[in-house]
Protein backbone atom coordinates (compact mmCIF):
# COMPACT_ATOMS: atom_id res chain seq x y z
CA UNK A 1 0.00 0.00 0.00
CA UNK A 2 1.54 3.27 -1.06
CA UNK A 3 1.08 6.68 0.45
CA UNK A 4 -1.84 7.62 -1.77
CA UNK A 5 -3.79 4.60 -0.47
CA UNK A 6 -3.85 5.87 3.12
CA UNK A 7 -6.05 8.63 4.48
CA UNK A 8 -4.87 11.25 6.92
CA UNK A 9 -6.45 9.36 9.78
CA UNK A 10 -4.27 6.28 9.05
CA UNK A 11 -7.01 4.05 7.63
CA UNK A 12 -7.04 2.72 4.05
CA UNK A 13 -8.87 4.86 1.57
CA UNK A 14 -12.19 3.36 0.55
CA UNK A 15 -12.96 2.99 -3.19
CA UNK A 16 -16.04 5.17 -2.90
CA UNK A 17 -14.05 7.93 -1.25
CA UNK A 18 -11.38 7.75 -3.95
CA UNK A 19 -14.07 7.89 -6.62
CA UNK A 20 -15.61 10.91 -4.91
CA UNK A 21 -12.28 12.71 -4.80
CA UNK A 22 -11.00 11.80 -8.26
CA UNK A 23 -13.70 10.69 -10.65
CA UNK A 24 -16.63 13.01 -10.10
CA UNK A 25 -15.26 15.92 -12.14
CA UNK A 26 -15.07 13.66 -15.19
CA UNK A 27 -18.62 12.48 -14.65
CA UNK A 28 -19.77 16.10 -14.35
CA UNK A 29 -18.05 16.92 -17.64
CA UNK A 30 -19.71 13.94 -19.37
CA UNK A 31 -23.04 15.03 -17.92
CA UNK A 32 -22.49 18.52 -19.33
CA UNK A 33 -21.91 16.97 -22.78
CA UNK A 34 -25.26 15.24 -22.53
CA UNK A 35 -23.98 11.69 -21.92
CA UNK A 36 -26.01 9.43 -19.68
CA UNK A 37 -24.60 8.87 -16.20
CA UNK A 38 -24.18 5.16 -15.44
CA UNK A 39 -23.79 5.74 -11.70
CA UNK A 40 -25.14 8.35 -9.34
CA UNK A 41 -23.06 11.43 -8.69
CA UNK A 42 -20.54 10.88 -5.91
CA UNK A 43 -20.80 12.63 -2.59
CA UNK A 44 -17.87 14.88 -1.87
CA UNK A 45 -16.30 14.44 1.54
CA UNK A 46 -13.56 16.10 3.46
CA UNK A 47 -11.67 15.05 6.56
CA UNK A 48 -13.73 15.46 9.71
CA UNK A 49 -16.48 17.09 7.64
CA UNK A 50 -14.52 20.33 7.30
CA UNK A 51 -14.57 22.42 4.09
CA UNK A 52 -11.50 22.45 1.87
CA UNK A 53 -11.41 26.24 2.10
CA UNK A 54 -12.03 28.42 5.10
CA UNK A 55 -15.31 30.23 4.31
CA UNK A 56 -15.14 34.04 4.35
CA UNK A 57 -15.53 35.53 7.80
CA UNK A 58 -17.25 38.61 6.37
CA UNK A 59 -20.72 39.44 7.61
CA UNK A 60 -23.45 39.82 4.99
CA UNK A 61 -24.80 43.18 6.27
CA UNK A 62 -21.32 44.68 6.06
CA UNK A 63 -19.87 43.30 2.84
CA UNK A 64 -23.03 42.71 0.82
CA UNK A 65 -24.24 46.13 1.96
CA UNK A 66 -20.89 47.61 0.96
CA UNK A 67 -21.19 46.02 -2.49
CA UNK A 68 -24.69 47.42 -3.00
CA UNK A 69 -24.12 50.91 -1.62
CA UNK A 70 -20.80 51.43 -3.41
CA UNK A 71 -22.37 50.53 -6.74
CA UNK A 72 -25.37 52.77 -6.08
CA UNK A 73 -23.10 55.71 -5.21
CA UNK A 74 -20.83 55.42 -8.25
CA UNK A 75 -23.62 55.00 -10.79
CA UNK A 76 -25.70 57.78 -9.19
CA UNK A 77 -22.85 60.27 -9.61
CA UNK A 78 -22.54 59.47 -13.30
CA UNK A 79 -26.28 59.74 -13.83
CA UNK A 80 -26.39 62.99 -11.83
CA UNK A 81 -23.86 64.61 -14.16
CA UNK A 82 -25.90 63.56 -17.20
CA UNK A 83 -29.04 64.97 -15.60
CA UNK A 84 -27.33 68.27 -14.81
CA UNK A 85 -26.05 68.63 -18.37
CA UNK A 86 -29.57 68.12 -19.71
CA UNK A 87 -31.09 70.68 -17.33
CA UNK A 88 -32.92 68.21 -15.06
CA UNK A 89 -32.05 69.97 -11.83
CA UNK A 90 -34.28 68.04 -9.43
CA UNK A 91 -33.09 64.71 -10.75
CA UNK A 92 -29.46 65.83 -10.49
CA UNK A 93 -29.91 67.17 -6.96
CA UNK A 94 -31.57 63.99 -5.72
CA UNK A 95 -28.92 61.76 -7.27
CA UNK A 96 -26.04 63.80 -5.84
CA UNK A 97 -27.52 63.61 -2.36
CA UNK A 98 -28.22 59.91 -2.83
CA UNK A 99 -24.66 59.25 -4.02
CA UNK A 100 -23.17 60.99 -0.98
CA UNK A 101 -25.47 59.13 1.40
CA UNK A 102 -24.77 55.76 -0.23
CA UNK A 103 -21.04 56.45 -0.13
CA UNK A 104 -21.23 57.20 3.58
CA UNK A 105 -23.12 53.97 4.21
CA UNK A 106 -20.67 52.01 2.06
CA UNK A 107 -17.65 53.36 3.95
CA UNK A 108 -19.32 52.68 7.28
CA UNK A 109 -20.01 49.06 6.28
CA UNK A 110 -16.44 48.58 5.07
CA UNK A 111 -14.85 50.11 8.16
CA UNK A 112 -17.22 48.20 10.44
CA UNK A 113 -16.06 44.97 8.81
CA UNK A 114 -12.40 45.98 9.10
CA UNK A 115 -12.92 46.62 12.79
CA UNK A 116 -10.81 49.79 13.08
CA UNK A 117 -10.96 52.90 10.86
CA UNK A 118 -7.17 53.15 10.65
CA UNK A 119 -7.06 49.90 8.70
CA UNK A 120 -8.64 51.66 5.73
CA UNK A 121 -6.08 54.47 5.99
CA UNK A 122 -3.28 51.87 6.13
CA UNK A 123 -4.41 50.50 2.78
CA UNK A 124 -3.52 53.85 1.22
CA UNK A 125 0.13 53.54 2.20
CA UNK A 126 0.86 51.76 -1.09
CA UNK A 127 -0.72 51.59 -4.53
CA UNK A 128 -0.53 48.13 -6.07
CA UNK A 129 -2.09 47.96 -9.57
CA UNK A 130 -2.34 44.17 -9.45
CA UNK A 131 -4.46 44.27 -6.27
CA UNK A 132 -8.19 45.07 -6.64
CA UNK A 133 -8.29 45.91 -2.92
CA UNK A 134 -5.50 48.47 -3.27
CA UNK A 135 -6.99 50.03 -6.40
CA UNK A 136 -10.44 50.03 -4.82
CA UNK A 137 -9.16 51.83 -1.74
CA UNK A 138 -7.63 54.55 -3.90
CA UNK A 139 -10.80 54.79 -5.99
CA UNK A 140 -12.87 55.36 -2.86
CA UNK A 141 -10.33 57.87 -1.51
CA UNK A 142 -10.54 59.79 -4.80
CA UNK A 143 -14.26 59.47 -5.35
CA UNK A 144 -15.39 60.28 -1.82
CA UNK A 145 -14.31 63.94 -1.61
CA UNK A 146 -15.60 64.59 -5.13
CA UNK A 147 -19.03 63.16 -4.39
CA UNK A 148 -19.21 65.00 -1.07
CA UNK A 149 -18.20 68.27 -2.76
CA UNK A 150 -20.85 67.83 -5.44
CA UNK A 151 -23.60 67.09 -2.92
CA UNK A 152 -22.52 69.79 -0.46
CA UNK A 153 -22.45 72.50 -3.11
CA UNK A 154 -25.84 71.38 -4.42
CA UNK A 155 -27.49 71.48 -1.00
CA UNK A 156 -25.95 74.73 0.27
CA UNK A 157 -25.54 76.64 -2.97
CA UNK A 158 -21.97 77.51 -1.97
CA UNK A 159 -18.94 77.28 -4.27
CA UNK A 160 -20.87 76.41 -7.44
CA UNK A 161 -17.72 76.13 -9.57
CA UNK A 162 -16.13 73.69 -7.19
CA UNK A 163 -19.46 71.88 -7.05
CA UNK A 164 -19.45 71.47 -10.82
CA UNK A 165 -15.87 70.23 -10.65
CA UNK A 166 -16.87 67.69 -8.00
CA UNK A 167 -19.85 66.59 -10.10
CA UNK A 168 -17.68 66.03 -13.16
CA UNK A 169 -14.93 64.24 -11.25
CA UNK A 170 -17.36 61.96 -9.41
CA UNK A 171 -19.08 61.14 -12.71
CA UNK A 172 -15.77 60.07 -14.25
CA UNK A 173 -14.67 57.92 -11.30
CA UNK A 174 -18.15 56.58 -10.59
CA UNK A 175 -18.18 53.71 -13.14
CA UNK A 176 -14.91 52.36 -11.76
CA UNK A 177 -16.33 52.51 -8.22
CA UNK A 178 -19.38 50.57 -9.42
CA UNK A 179 -17.33 47.90 -11.21
CA UNK A 180 -14.27 47.23 -9.06
CA UNK A 181 -16.12 45.29 -6.36
CA UNK A 182 -16.86 42.58 -8.91
CA UNK A 183 -13.16 42.23 -9.63
CA UNK A 184 -12.45 42.42 -5.90
CA UNK A 185 -14.48 39.37 -4.87
CA UNK A 186 -13.46 37.46 -8.02
CA UNK A 187 -9.86 37.84 -6.88
CA UNK A 188 -10.54 35.64 -3.83
CA UNK A 189 -10.30 31.84 -3.62
CA UNK A 190 -14.07 31.49 -3.11
CA UNK A 191 -14.94 29.06 -5.93
CA UNK A 192 -18.08 30.60 -7.44
CA UNK A 193 -16.75 34.16 -7.20
CA UNK A 194 -13.34 33.24 -8.54
CA UNK A 195 -14.63 31.41 -11.61
CA UNK A 196 -17.13 34.19 -12.39
CA UNK A 197 -14.35 36.75 -12.90
CA UNK A 198 -15.45 37.47 -16.48
CA UNK A 199 -19.07 38.35 -15.77
CA UNK A 200 -19.12 39.76 -12.23
CA UNK A 201 -17.83 43.27 -13.09
CA UNK A 202 -20.38 43.64 -15.92
CA UNK A 203 -23.12 42.25 -13.70
CA UNK A 204 -22.23 44.66 -10.91
CA UNK A 205 -22.15 47.65 -13.29
CA UNK A 206 -25.56 46.70 -14.66
CA UNK A 207 -26.95 46.28 -11.15
CA UNK A 208 -25.46 49.63 -10.10
CA UNK A 209 -27.00 51.40 -13.10
CA UNK A 210 -30.39 49.83 -12.36
CA UNK A 211 -30.23 50.93 -8.72
CA UNK A 212 -29.16 54.48 -9.63
CA UNK A 213 -31.97 54.68 -12.16
CA UNK A 214 -34.35 53.41 -9.50
CA UNK A 215 -33.20 56.12 -7.11
CA UNK A 216 -33.74 58.71 -9.84
CA UNK A 217 -37.28 57.46 -10.42
CA UNK A 218 -37.96 57.87 -6.72
CA UNK A 219 -36.62 61.41 -6.32
CA UNK A 220 -37.50 63.09 -9.63
CA UNK A 221 -40.84 64.16 -11.09
CA UNK A 222 -42.07 62.24 -14.10
CA UNK A 223 -41.10 65.08 -16.46
CA UNK A 224 -37.42 64.76 -15.48
CA UNK A 225 -37.23 61.00 -14.99
CA UNK A 226 -36.37 60.01 -18.58
CA UNK A 227 -32.62 59.44 -18.09
CA UNK A 228 -33.23 57.55 -14.86
CA UNK A 229 -35.78 55.30 -16.55
CA UNK A 230 -33.48 54.49 -19.43
CA UNK A 231 -30.51 53.85 -17.12
CA UNK A 232 -32.56 51.52 -14.94
CA UNK A 233 -33.97 49.46 -17.80
CA UNK A 234 -30.62 49.23 -19.59
CA UNK A 235 -28.79 48.37 -16.37
CA UNK A 236 -31.30 45.63 -15.55
CA UNK A 237 -30.88 44.19 -19.05
CA UNK A 238 -27.08 44.15 -18.70
CA UNK A 239 -27.30 42.52 -15.28
CA UNK A 240 -29.71 39.81 -16.44
CA UNK A 241 -27.64 39.06 -19.55
CA UNK A 242 -24.39 38.81 -17.59
CA UNK A 243 -26.04 36.62 -14.94
CA UNK A 244 -27.47 34.24 -17.54
CA UNK A 245 -24.13 33.94 -19.30
CA UNK A 246 -22.34 33.39 -15.99
CA UNK A 247 -24.67 30.58 -14.95
CA UNK A 248 -24.31 28.82 -18.31
CA UNK A 249 -20.52 29.04 -18.28
CA UNK A 250 -19.86 28.01 -14.67
CA UNK A 251 -21.44 24.56 -14.86
CA UNK A 252 -21.23 22.89 -11.45
CA UNK A 253 -20.15 26.14 -9.79
CA UNK A 254 -23.43 27.75 -10.85
CA UNK A 255 -25.34 25.52 -8.41
CA UNK A 256 -24.95 27.92 -5.44
CA UNK A 257 -26.37 30.66 -7.69
CA UNK A 258 -29.46 28.58 -8.36
CA UNK A 259 -30.13 26.80 -5.07
CA UNK A 260 -30.33 27.67 -1.40
CA UNK A 261 -30.67 31.17 0.00
CA UNK A 262 -28.38 32.66 -2.66
CA UNK A 263 -30.47 31.21 -5.48
CA UNK A 264 -33.70 32.46 -3.92
CA UNK A 265 -32.31 35.98 -3.53
CA UNK A 266 -31.04 36.05 -7.11
CA UNK A 267 -34.37 34.82 -8.49
CA UNK A 268 -36.19 37.46 -6.46
CA UNK A 269 -33.77 40.10 -7.75
CA UNK A 270 -34.47 39.08 -11.35
CA UNK A 271 -38.22 39.19 -10.76
CA UNK A 272 -37.99 42.65 -9.20
CA UNK A 273 -35.88 43.94 -12.11
CA UNK A 274 -38.37 42.62 -14.64
CA UNK A 275 -41.28 44.12 -12.68
CA UNK A 276 -39.44 47.43 -12.38
CA UNK A 277 -38.75 47.53 -16.11
CA UNK A 278 -42.40 46.81 -16.91
CA UNK A 279 -43.60 49.55 -14.57
CA UNK A 280 -41.02 52.03 -15.84
CA UNK A 281 -41.97 51.50 -19.48
CA UNK A 282 -45.75 51.47 -19.01
CA UNK A 283 -46.01 54.23 -16.41
CA UNK A 284 -43.89 56.97 -17.90
CA UNK A 285 -46.31 59.79 -17.02
CA UNK A 286 -47.24 58.62 -13.54
CA UNK A 287 -45.12 59.69 -10.60
CA UNK A 288 -46.57 56.92 -8.43
CA UNK A 289 -45.86 54.22 -10.99
CA UNK A 290 -42.37 55.60 -11.51
CA UNK A 291 -41.73 55.52 -7.77
CA UNK A 292 -42.94 51.91 -7.60
CA UNK A 293 -40.59 51.02 -10.46
CA UNK A 294 -37.73 52.77 -8.68
CA UNK A 295 -38.39 50.87 -5.47
CA UNK A 296 -38.44 47.59 -7.42
CA UNK A 297 -35.10 48.35 -9.07
CA UNK A 298 -33.47 49.26 -5.76
CA UNK A 299 -34.83 46.16 -4.04
CA UNK A 300 -33.68 44.04 -6.98
CA UNK A 301 -30.14 45.40 -6.68
CA UNK A 302 -30.10 44.62 -2.95
CA UNK A 303 -31.22 41.04 -3.65
CA UNK A 304 -28.58 40.65 -6.35
CA UNK A 305 -25.68 41.73 -4.14
CA UNK A 306 -26.83 39.70 -1.13
CA UNK A 307 -27.55 36.73 -3.39
CA UNK A 308 -24.06 36.80 -4.94
CA UNK A 309 -22.52 37.14 -1.48
CA UNK A 310 -24.52 34.25 -0.03
CA UNK A 311 -23.87 31.98 -3.02
CA UNK A 312 -20.14 32.59 -2.77
CA UNK A 313 -20.05 31.74 0.93
CA UNK A 314 -22.05 28.56 0.28
CA UNK A 315 -19.62 27.50 -2.45
CA UNK A 316 -16.68 27.86 -0.06
CA UNK A 317 -18.37 25.67 2.54
CA UNK A 318 -18.99 22.72 0.21
CA UNK A 319 -15.84 20.80 -0.81
CA UNK A 320 -17.52 19.73 -4.08
CA UNK A 321 -17.11 23.20 -5.54
CA UNK A 322 -13.38 23.18 -4.78
CA UNK A 323 -12.53 19.60 -5.73
CA UNK A 324 -14.55 19.15 -8.93
CA UNK A 325 -13.16 22.16 -10.85
CA UNK A 326 -9.62 21.17 -9.87
CA UNK A 327 -10.16 17.62 -11.10
CA UNK A 328 -11.76 18.82 -14.29
CA UNK A 329 -8.81 21.08 -15.04
CA UNK A 330 -6.41 18.20 -14.41
CA UNK A 331 -8.45 15.92 -16.68
CA UNK A 332 -8.52 18.56 -19.42
CA UNK A 333 -4.76 18.96 -19.24
CA UNK A 334 -4.29 15.19 -19.38
CA UNK A 335 -6.53 14.97 -22.45
CA UNK A 336 -4.58 17.78 -24.14
CA UNK A 337 -1.31 15.98 -23.38
CA UNK A 338 -2.54 12.73 -24.92
CA UNK A 339 -3.93 14.37 -28.06
CA UNK A 340 -0.95 16.68 -28.72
Amino acid sequence: MNQTDVRLDGHPELPAEREAAVGSAGRWRRHQRGERLMVSRAEFRSYYGLPVLNPPTWQAPDIAGYLFLGGLAGASSTLAAAAELSGRTRLAAGLKAGAAGALGGSLYALIHDLGRPERFVNMLRVCKPSSPMSIGSWLLATYGPLAALAAGSQVTGWLPRLGRLGTTGAALVGPAVAAYTGALIANTAVPTWHEAYRELPAMFVGSAAASAGGLGLLVAPAAEAGPARRAAVLGAAVELTAARRMERRLGLLAEPLQTGAGGRLLRLGRALNIAGAALAVTGRRSRATGAAAGAAFLAGAVCTRFGIFTAGVDSARDPAYTVAPQRERLSARAEEATTS
